[in-house]
């Protein structure tokens, strides 16, 4: 067998085991990962934007989430589909698949042309020149590159899983900011309806202009909440309109009066730390940054003492030189190796920084596990603690203080009919008016405080808590730059 047939069959059976791009970028395990945690409906709304004709299809797929009054679920999809931000991390995961198709690829050879022309001769010389070393790592090079890109994908996931979750909570204080609105509106309306009968009374001569004042100053300072109550309900909106990424018309989309009920029931975990470790896609990344590592130490090792080295085919042809009684062309073949020397490299810095980046790794994975369960534990424990405190407010707090403003309400109105210890004075109704609404709205605050404890338990069972920092970029070392 000659040597052009042995290069061409090389070539061809490094050809084969190059990698090739996926037919949707990595996007259908993308959206299963997603499905897997927040159900397949929301699943189906991951979608990277490659075209004019998808771009429409998707904004056609926003205008019919928004018609209807907008749910959790529904505002989530919306996010996934429309946030430009979102498309970005997706634009990430292309190229990182394009890094992995890259490293698969064999080097390609180098050609060096020669032409030297004197007195009466001429010569030629052509090399062509191929990496020997790049074409003997190939191998470890593609393995370390086919974990950054399984890594690219479930940061891809986490992304996805963040901005759900993220969204999911901005929906659910603005619907309780809209829920504080409309609350303290109807308290408003109430005491000004006394304001308007105590000012008749006045009007007729029976009167107190003290207890015109109360009321007043009582009116003024609801005004001076419900105001504040808006301001924060706009802000609560805005920023779930950023994170939907609706502008223009899109942004009058309408929200439910109030939160859903609690639950019967909460839910249990038994075995909450295990959920954790065995779901937190922060976990499989730091996995997926060990296993690269662990290869690219591996190769770092073997390339210690060789990190150049090269194999060039040579050919050389000099022309008849009538000076020298040479009327004969010459031609003449050979090849080259080039190393380097390790004289004064001796790959020993290279192997301790790869050495060093692996047991990092490790140990930061060890650590994201600690941490992991520490979150799974606190956010159960949370999930749990609003669940309880919102079902007293609503089971105890509540019926207990609206028998008191009942019987207040009562005595009041009966004025000087009730005897004089069950009198009841304008100070009192006023104070007793206070009360009755600051436990509302602690009612209202409590049962926000469960649904954004329920999202934080889900996040920090797949992704983590809403302060986790963002993991770090794909891993690297000496032997892969």
């Amino acid at each position: 067998m000659t040597w052009p047939i042995v290069m061409v069959l090389s070539l061809a059976g490094l050809l084969a085991g190059c990698a090739s791009f996926s037919p949707d970028g990595g996007m259908s395990e993308v959206a299963q990962g997603v499905g897997r945690e927040t159900g397949p409906g929301i699943g189906k709304s991951v979608v990277k934007i490659t075209s004019a004709e998808q771009a429409q299809r998707t904004k056609e797929q926003v205008a019919g989430l928004l018609v209807e009054p907008l749910s959790a679920d529904a505002a989530v999809q919306v996010a996934l589909l429309n946030n430009r931000d979102l498309q970005a991390a997706y634009n990430d995961l292309g190229i990182s698949e394009a890094a992995y198709v890259q490293a698969s690829l064999p080097p390609n050879p180098s050609v060096s042309l020669m032409r030297i022309v004197g007195t009466g001769v001429a010569n030629f010389e052509a090399r062509l020149i191929g990496d020997i070393l790049s074409l003997i790592t190939l191998q470890r090079r593609t393995a370390i590159a086919a974990e950054n890109f399984a890594r690219a994908r479930h940061q891809a996931i986490s992304t996805t899983l963040r901005l759900a979750a993220d969204t999911r909570r901005a929906y659910i204080r603005a619907v309780a900011a809209q829920q504080q609105i409309g609350f303290l509106d109807q308290a408003r309306a109430t005491v000004d309806a006394a304001v308007r009968l105590n000012a008749r009374l006045g009007e007729a001569g029976g009167g107190d202009q003290l207890d015109q004042a109360e009321l007043a100053a009582f009116y003024a300072e609801l005004s001076a909440r419900l105001g504040q109550a808006r301001l924060t309900a706009r802000r609560e909106r805005e920023t779930l309109i950023r994170l939907m990424g609706v502008w223009g018309g899109d942004t009058a989309f309408a929200l439910p009066a109030e939160l859903p009920a609690l639950p019967g029931e909460p839910e249990t975990l038994a075995s909450v730390e295990v959920e954790a470790v065995n779901r937190r896609v922060d976990l499989v990344m730091a996995r997926h940054d060990v296993a690269a590592l662990a290869k690219s130490l591996s190769l770092t090792e073997a390339t210690r003492y060789v990190s150049m080295l090269q194999l060039a085919g040579i050919f050389n042809d000099e022309s008849a030189n009538p000076l020298t009684n040479t009327n004969t062309e010459i031609n003449r073949a050979g090849a080259q190796l080039d190393l380097q020397l390790p004289i004064f490299d001796t790959g020993e810095a290279r192997t301790r920084s790869a050495r060093e980046t692996y047991m990092r790794a490790l140990n930061r994975l060890a650590a994201k596990a600690v941490n992991a369960r520490s979150e799974a534990r606190i956010a159960y424990d949370a999930y749990r603690g609003t669940y309880d405190i919102a079902r007293f407010y609503r089971d105890r707090v509540l019926p207990l203080r609206q028998i008191v403003s009942q019987e207040v309400s009562l005595r009041y109105a009966n004025g000087v009919l009730a005897s004089e210890g069950m009198r009841v004075d304008l100070f009192k109704y006023l104070t007793d008016a206070r009360i009755r609404i600051g436990a509302n709205a602690s009612a209202l605050d409590a049962r926000r405080d469960f649904y954004l404890a329920a999202a934080d338990l889900q996040a920090a069972l797949s992704i983590g808590g809403a302060t986790s920092a963002e993991p770090a970029g794909p891993v690297s070392s000496p032997a892969m730059q």
